[in-house]
């Protein structure tokens, strides 16, 4: 077990609007790998047993033999390896929140009769000395204890050592235990069920927690926080995958064709808004096959939240350039031709005199030139 150090260096990290604590230790190689277990499914623990290597929010290990014997050769030499971060859980036990590949390469090597050479050399196959100087190798560790939120702002200001985490994978080490472990085994593992299912539709990756994030934006109309502060001690996070199967089923439904331009659509707010509407597959497909074909049409992604609102804005129409509104404000020699009032040209729009939705094109015949106050009468018409 990890000895209990009395001369644990305090850190001045007190701020004034928090009562967080960070707390500098001196922590030995020889401590850091006592107990090391990795249970193979994601569990990795170390520190006699109180350490959490492998907490919810972290990423798989990672490091190739070339970063993993540098972390060796560092700690060989005796030179100072970067500082690493851990938050106190508040029950005599500790999760890394930056350090986790650093921590497992030196356990993998101080500990694993069958882990890595270094320099040709495994740990086992050094002199007694040799051993003994790389297990009392001392690492710097930062310990903080606060609250959730304090966590989160500590977290989010030491930016990880210059490897920023996600927002989402922050809430993960805010909001961990029982409902982010299983949400994780949904959403964040390479192959997961999420992938599977819905990896066409949704942008991002599952390592860096995108899809646990987009799938809680999704129940929760954006509130992430608020979801997961009032699931933390949930036994399991089926109500959220069931919410998420729900979605990707029904846009398969409606939109039976896959597209490119379907992947990252918000689909969880236009589920909410239209699971229930009487929408016909084969009608859905053929205006979705006619909005692709039209070179109006300039962000396709918005064709499927167009179908059902029926707000062009979603579909970026293509817009008059410059020279043709110039060439046609001459024309009506400033005037706007529906108040026959005059106008700057700053102060004018460019206007299609058929709309698009009747099938008016983007061609200068088609422009005329209204005062912003007529174009937006027009508009609301």
């Amino acid at each position: 077990m990890p000895s209990q150090r009395q001369g644990e260096i305090q850190a001045d990290f007190h701020q004034e609007d928090l009562n967080m604590e960070v707390e500098l230790r001196e922590v030995t190689v020889r401590e850091l790998v006592e107990g090391y277990r990795d249970d193979g499914e994601g569990g990795v623990v170390g520190y006699g047993g109180k350490l959490d290597i492998r907490p919810p929010f972290q990423r798989e290990f990672v490091y190739g033999e070339k970063e993993r014997n540098a972390v060796i050769d560092t700690i060989t030499k005796g030179f100072p390896l970067n500082v690493m971060y851990w938050a106190d859980r508040g029950d005599d036990t500790y999760e890394i929140i930056d350090g986790q590949q650093r921590t497992i390469s030196i356990a993998q090597y101080a500990r694993f009769r069958r882990g890595f050479s270094h320099n040709g050399l495994y740990f086992q196959n050094l002199s007694h000395e040799r051993r003994e100087h790389i297990l009392n190798y001392q690492l710097m560790v930062y310990v903080c204890t606060g609250t959730h939120d304090e966590k989160l702002d500590w977290f989010q200001t030491i930016n990880i050592a210059g490897k920023e985490l996600s927002p989402q994978e922050l809430r993960n080490a805010v909001y961990s235990g029982s409902w982010v472990s299983d949400a994780k085994r949904y959403f964040s593992r390479n192959d997961c069920a999420a992938y599977r299912i819905g990896g066409d539709y949704l942008r991002g990756t599952v390592i860096r927690q995108e899809y646990l994030e987009t799938a809680i934006e999704w129940i929760s109309n954006g509130n992430v926080k608020d979801y997961m502060g009032r699931h933390q001690h949930d036994a399991n996070a089926e109500e959220l995958w069931e919410h998420f199967e729900s979605v990707i089923d029904w846009v398969k439904s409606v939109f039976t064709e896959y597209r490119n331009p379907m992947k990252g659509v918000n689909w969880g707010a236009l589920y909410d808004d239209y699971k229930d509407a009487s929408l016909n597959p084969d009608e859905v497909e053929s205006e979705t096959q006619r909005l692709v074909a039209d070179d109006e049409v300039q962000r396709q992604s918005g064709i499927y939240p167009y179908i059902l609102t029926r707000d062009e804005r979603h579909l970026n129409l293509r817009k008059f350039s410059d020279a043709v509104k110039q060439r046609v404000y001459e024309q009506q020699e400033g005037k706007c031709v529906m108040c026959d009032e005059t106008f700057p040209i700053a102060g004018m729009d460019a206007d299609h005199i058929t709309p698009w939705s009747q099938g008016g094109k983007t061609e200068e015949d088609n422009c005329q030139v209204l005062c912003r106050d007529c174009n937006r009468r027009k508009g609301a018409r």
